[in-house]
Order: C-alpha cells, then sequence, then structure tokens
C-alpha cells in the first residue's frame, strides 16, 4: 500500500541530540542521564528517539512496561533499560531474559524475580522505589528496612538503583519539592550506612535537575525536556538550557469554499459568519488528536500567518477561516503544531487552549498520526 493519510506528525531527530547534549552540559559529567522514552517517546517514537539519543551518548532509557524495553532490545538498543513501572508477575520473564532492570515495590514480584534469575543463571539488577510524597509508586519510608532484608537475602538479585518521584518540581517558589528531596537524602545516606552504596540514586525530572542541582543525586531523568518542551512555563530559560522542539504536526488545504455572511459552520452552528468568509477545509480532526476542546480557541499555520479555526472539530475535519490570506490554494500546507516561516505555534499554547498540559498534546499527536523523520543539524541553537 503506497498511499498515505493527508496528516504528519515529523520528528527531527537532530533536535532530539540536541536537547540531550544541552541537558548533559548542565548536569554535568558526574551525573548519569536517562533518557525516558516512556509512552513511544512522548509521541515521538519510541526506537528512533532511543537511537538518536543514544547517537548522543546516552546509555540508560527508562521506559513504562516490559513490552517497551523488549521492543528496544529486539530493534537492537544497548545499554540499561529501567522498566518505571514495574514487571508484575506476567512480565518477570521478559525482564530477566531481555536483561530489563524493573523498579520495584512489592515483595512478591522481588522474589518471583529472584526465582527466574536463578533459572536463567545470571543476575538481575533491581530499582527500589520510595514514595516520598506523590502518593504514586512506590513503598512507605517505614517499609524500607524490611525490602532491604528481603533484598540482602535473595539470590541473582541486587539493588542496582534507588529512586523516588518529586510531585511539585514544576511549581515555583514551592518549599515541598526541596522537603521532599530532604527526606530522599535521608534514605539515601542510611543506605551508606548500610554499605548499600552501590546502587544510583535518581530523583530529578526535567524540571527539577533544571532547577535544583542539590536533586540530581547520580543520575537525573529528563523527559520533556528532552523533547524540547518546558516543564513549566518559567523553565528553562532561567537556568541556562536551550531547547529545539522536535515534533510539527502538519497537513494540507483540501477544499476552499466561499460561503455568505450569516452562514453556520460545522455542527451545532456554533459559529456563524459575521462577513462574507473563505473557509479552507482540513482533514484533521479529534481522530487525530485534535480535540474538540480546540474550537473558538485554536489557531493554524497557512501561507506563513495565523488563521483561525471555525466551527467544532469533526471527527476527521475542522475549518480554518482564510479570508485574510487570498494566496491560499488547496494542497497548501498547513502547520498545526510547528513553525512555519517566521511564525510558530507551540505545544504550550496547543496546552492552553486545551486546558491541558504540553505532554499530553505531545502524545496525543503523536500517537493518533504517521510519524515521519527528519535530520537537521544538532547543533543548531
Amino acid at each position: 500500500m503506497t498511499t498515505s493519510s493527508w496528516n504528519r506528525v515529523e520528528i527531527d531527530l537532530g533536535a532530539l541530540r540536541y536537547n540531550l547534549t544541552q541537558i548533559k552540559t548542565l548536569v554535568g559529567a558526574e551525573v548519569e542521564i536517562m533518557a525516558v522514552v516512556k509512552s513511544d517517546a512522548y509521541g515521538h517514537g519510541l526506537v528512533s528517539a532511543a537511537r538518536a539519543f543514544s547517537e548522543a551518548g546516552a546509555g540508560i532509557f527508562g521506559v513504562a512496561e516490559v513490552e517497551e524495553g523488549v521492543r528496544l532490545r529486539e530493534a537492537g538498543i544497548a545499554g540499561k533499560i529501567v522498566v518505571l513501572l514495574g514487571v508484575g508477575r506476567q512480565g518477570v520473564a521478559d525482564a530477566v531474559a531481555y536483561d530489563l532492570s524493573p523498579v520495584v515495590y512489592d515483595l512478591e514480584t522481588i522474589r518471583a524475580l529472584s526465582v527466574q534469575a536463578a533459572k536463567a543463571g545470571h543476575d538481575i539488577g533491581v530499582h527500589l522505589k520510595i514514595d516520598v510524597g506523590m502518593g504514586r509508586l512506590g513503598i512507605m519510608p517505614h517499609e524500607l528496612d524490611g525490602f532491604l532484608e528481603v533484598l540482602a537475602g535473595l539470590p541473582y538479585i541486587h539493588l542496582a538503583g534507588f529512586l523516588s518521584h518529586l510531585p511539585k518540581a514544576d511549581v515555583r517558589d514551592d518549599n515541598s519539592t526541596q522537603a521532599c528531596r530532604a527526606v530522599f537524602a535521608e534514605f539515601i545516606e542510611r543506605l551508606d550506612r548500610a554499605s548499600l552504596r552501590g546502587h544510583v540514586a535518581h530523583i530529578a525530572n526535567s524540571a527539577a535537575l533544571m532547577r535544583m542541582p542539590a536533586a540530581r543525586f547520580d543520575m537525573v531523568r529528563p523527559g520533556i525536556s528532552l523533547y524540547g518542551c518546558s516543564p513549566a512555563d518559567w523553565l528553562p530559560g532561567n537556568c541556562g538550557v536551550k531547547l529545539r522542539p522536535a515534533l510539527s504536526f502538519k497537513s494540507s488545504v483540501i477544499q476552499l469554499k466561499e460561503v455568505p455572511a450569516g452562514f453556520g459552520v460545522s455542527y451545532g452552528h456554533r459559529f456563524i459568519t459575521e462577513r462574507p468568509t473563505r473557509l479552507a477545509v482540513l482533514p484533521v480532526g479529534y481522530a487525530d488528536g485534535y480535540l474538540r476542546r480546540l474550537a473558538r480557541k485554536a489557531e493554524v499555520l497557512v501561507a506563513g500567518r495565523r488563521a483561525p479555526i471555525r466551527g467544532m472539530i469533526c471527527m476527521n475535519a475542522c475549518m480554518a477561516d482564510v479570508t485574510d490570506l487570498p494566496e491560499v490554494v488547496v494542497g497548501d500546507e498547513v502547520v498545526l503544531l510547528g513553525r512555519q516561516g517566521e511564525a510558530e505555534i507551540t505545544a504550550d499554547e496547543i496546552a492552553e487552549w486545551s486546558q491541558t498540559i504540553n505532554y499530553e498534546i505531545l502524545c496525543l499527536l503523536g500517537a493518533a498520526n504517521r510519524q515521519v523523520y527528519i535530520d537537521s543539524d544538532a547543533s543548531q541553537a
């Protein structure tokens, strides 16, 4: 089959490598970097993104599930692969067979990993997660000693990492992040005293690694920043990091039509034209990750200028007002996310229109559309 969709997400591999290099420069050579490529690399393509980060020097990758780790191994990705959601009983065999490093937080899974590793005849390293305030995955602080005792008594298993997560690292002037970091540091000291310092300690996501050098410990876990977006609107400029967005979303004009003043556009006629209007029909809708909630707010780029979306967004189509852009013709490129000429629409802007976060925008568009790769000069700022 040679036909393809009008729509595509365009992913710049050079930008991915550039962003990793920027983070490496920020944190310094003494701090390791786990390139977080979970959830199809935030919509950028799991294997292609991991390869780009590997080319830029990454040797540790974070995935959500065992299936993602297996895909990376089968694609030839070397280095360490940490399974951030853990493996569960159903993923134990593959975790051992594919040399993955699961995050653990329950004794049943730890024991099952030990049994499976014994059958395979080689060790498996695990990362023990402790909850310092996120209220998500991880053991509670009072459970640590019991888990360490079990780990110490199991064959073919060792503590490769110790981690937690910060719930408010992207919130400016919030003291709780420092408090959570301090709790984590206390547990690191306890491991030191127990002669268990062979593990790698990590807690910092993109926001924490940028704003709080003391939270970097042995390794950081950048996610959204690797893809060129900021974890908060006041970062990353304040810490000297310049990032390049790697993902664009593009389509084409498939019809142009003239409608009179007083004409209802799209479902429910929630937009009525106030003047004779020229509409560009775009083959993009909520099935492509361009959500209905964008109606009455969104703009697109065509002919190098902004054009507002008019009426409700449909499953596979939406309409842009190009009345003031007489040069637009059928077939013209339309940019819904990204740059066209000197104009740009960012993931942050679409997130604001959608009342969500840039993470969700990248994941939605990346998952719903054909991925096409380009490779720009990674040295470009």
